[in-house]
């Protein structure tokens, strides 16, 4: 596959961050003058976003971003509890210290940036890269970076109250204390408890918003 556009990067951030929200439509036009450029860069930008799962076309209406239904949520919950639980598996088998270190570090400032739903997010983000990497399979890899851009549909952070961080930093800290001893089977079993509260969580949410 070729290297996303700078045009197809900017709308991924536009929807990340809340720019562009999941129903919006996405008209050429417009989006042309938001980037300040011609509408071909947009149009290719959309036709590989459509292909990545990120846009839909309705009737009447045109492109636009897609909305994730309640059972979509779950699935995508469902591939990414066993690619996260497989890759804590993984790496509890080949972590380094340094990693190891780096995961301390990111659950640390996590916890410290706990006002900051923006800043929690971005360090829960990386420390679960973090095992991702620590696994040390490039397939296992691929396949989370299959899903990663349905991840973004998902909206804001349920990380939004010290509460709820404190709980995953508490999480954090059993699943980096099972892959510091080398615990397999602990660290996956602590991994995909950790994304069940999430998927809870998140659900919950949802119900909210409705």
């Amino acid at each position: 596959m070729s290297t996303p556009t700078p045009i197809y990067q900017q709308l991924l951030a536009a929807i990340e961050n809340g720019g562009l929200r999941p129903g919006d439509r996405l008209l050429e036009t417009n989006l042309a003058q938001r980037f300040g450029v011609s509408r071909t860069p947009i149009r290719e930008a959309i036709r590989r976003m459509e292909a990545d799962g990120l846009v839909a076309h309705q009737p009447r209406v045109g492109a636009m971003v897609r909305v994730l239904t309640q059972q979509d949520i779950v699935e995508l919950y469902e591939m990414r509890i066993v690619l996260e639980a497989t890759a804590a598996q993984m790496a509890a088998k080949h972590i380094s210290k340094s990693e190891i270190r780096a995961l301390e570090h990111l659950n640390a400032q996590m916890m410290q940036a706990a006002s900051d739903s923006h800043k929690v997010a971005t360090f829960n983000r990386k420390l679960h890269y973090c095992i991702l990497s620590a696994a040390r399979n490039r397939f296992l890899a691929r396949s989370q970076k299959s899903i990663s851009h349905s991840l973004i549909l998902l909206g804001k952070t349920t990380l939004e109250s010290s509460e709820r961080v404190k709980d995953v930093g508490a999480q954090h800290d059993a699943i980096i204390v099972a892959l510091k001893s080398g615990e397999a089977e602990t660290a996956a079993k602590m991994m995909r408890a950790h994304m069940e509260a999430s998927l809870e969580h998140r659900l919950k949410a949802l119900q909210i918003d409705d």
